[in-house]
């Protein structure tokens, strides 16, 4: 990562250590794998804790901006699971690889995972949608000579994603509210 970028990824890690204040936050850094031409280069994953803000951990790439920005914007991504398990580090890795690797994600977005998200899961896919159970707090991230989006990376399973193919993201997301999905258990039923 050249010396303009890393100010960046310090500013994502610094802008999550200040919104998840008293919880525990590990920056856990990656380094690319030979088997994903299109990781990113010193990438972060920050492992936050329950605590007060919420129960439930979150997983927040930073230095993904720093490999996809175009004229000082760009993205980072939040996933939100019931543990703390190697698994989601490696599967927001994934999400940042795919990003660089030339399938932008954004907003109303999804990618599969190929396989679920965890054994036993229902859940295959990610959708790329605001970080509902953060707010815009967490979503809004100011960084040197620009700012990045922090977008929620959240479970879903494949029927979901034909629903929305079908319907559309709002009545997707509408769906999720009217059937009150518990997006951090991996065991939950698909809403379709």
């Amino acid at each position: 990562m050249s010396d303009a970028k890393v100010p960046a990824a310090e500013a994502v890690e610094s802008h999550v250590r200040e919104f998840f204040e008293g919880h525990s936050v590990e920056a856990v850094v990656l380094s690319p794998r030979p088997d994903r031409p299109g990781a990113v280069p010193d990438l972060r994953v920050l492992v936050v804790g329950p605590g007060p803000r919420s129960n439930s951990w979150a997983y927040v790439t930073a230095g993904c901006w720093a490999a996809t920005e175009k004229d000082g914007h760009g993205l980072e991504f939040v996933l939100t699971a019931h543990v703390r398990d190697q698994r989601f580090i490696d599967l927001m890795a994934m999400t940042a690889s795919c990003h660089r690797g030339g399938h932008r994600l954004d907003l109303e977005h999804s990618m599969p995972i190929g396989e679920p998200w965890v054994p036993g899961s229902a859940c295959d896919h990610l959708l790329i949608s605001l970080p509902y159970l953060h707010g815009p707090d967490l979503e809004h991230c100011p960084l040197p000579g620009g700012h990045a989006r922090i977008l929620w990376a959240l479970p879903v399973t494949a029927a979901e994603i034909d629903f929305r193919r079908r319907s559309g993201h709002e009545a997707l997301e509408q769906l999720f509210d009217d059937t009150e999905i518990h997006p951090t258990d991996p065991f939950r039923a698909s809403a379709v």
